[in-house]
């Protein structure tokens, strides 16, 4: 997984860019794994399983996408930052199954970004997170915010 050295604050985030989180690949362990502790339905428990429904295999939950979405920006950029957590996500979309032995890639655009009028020292980075697989094809899409201090003497 990609790992960011630069430590990112408020004004480095840029409306309209988008940055590359690395690529993730899926192995059929932890797909099996992830299950067992908290989605434990069939097809993300076994392979034959999968290949009898409409998911085509061994799929990883949804939850687990959104998981290694969050760690794919957690080594991109939120550890090394002024992170000071999120309110939650509009949105999440999973629009294609993940499957074992995928290779997944993601994307953060920023949409918007403001300093809180209610506490100044807090800026508010709305995001728009996409994950493709490896023919390059959309499996997931989420879109929230994320809070980030702001230096005052800067803003």
């Amino acid at each position: 997984m990609h790992q960011s050295r630069h430590h990112f604050t408020y004004h480095d985030f840029t409306v309209g860019e988008s940055m590359p989180l690395g690529s993730k690949e899926v192995t059929a362990e932890e797909v099996i794994a992830f299950a067992s502790e908290f989605d434990p339905q069939p097809f993300h428990l076994s392979e034959e399983a999968g290949k009898a429904t409409i998911l085509g295999g061994l799929a990883a939950s949804g939850w687990h996408t959104c998981a290694m979405l969050m760690r794919m920006m957690a080594d991109s950029y939120i550890r090394n930052s002024d992170s000071q957590g999120a309110p939650g996500l509009e949105y999440v979309k999973w629009l294609k199954p993940v499957l074992a032995g995928d290779t997944l890639s993601a994307t953060s655009t920023v949409l918007e970004k403001r300093v809180s009028r209610s506490q100044p020292a807090l800026g508010i980075i709305r995001m728009n997170h996409k994950i493709t697989n490896q023919h390059n094809i959309p499996v997931c899409e989420a879109q929230g915010s994320i809070f980030m201090r702001v230096d005052t003497q800067e803003a």
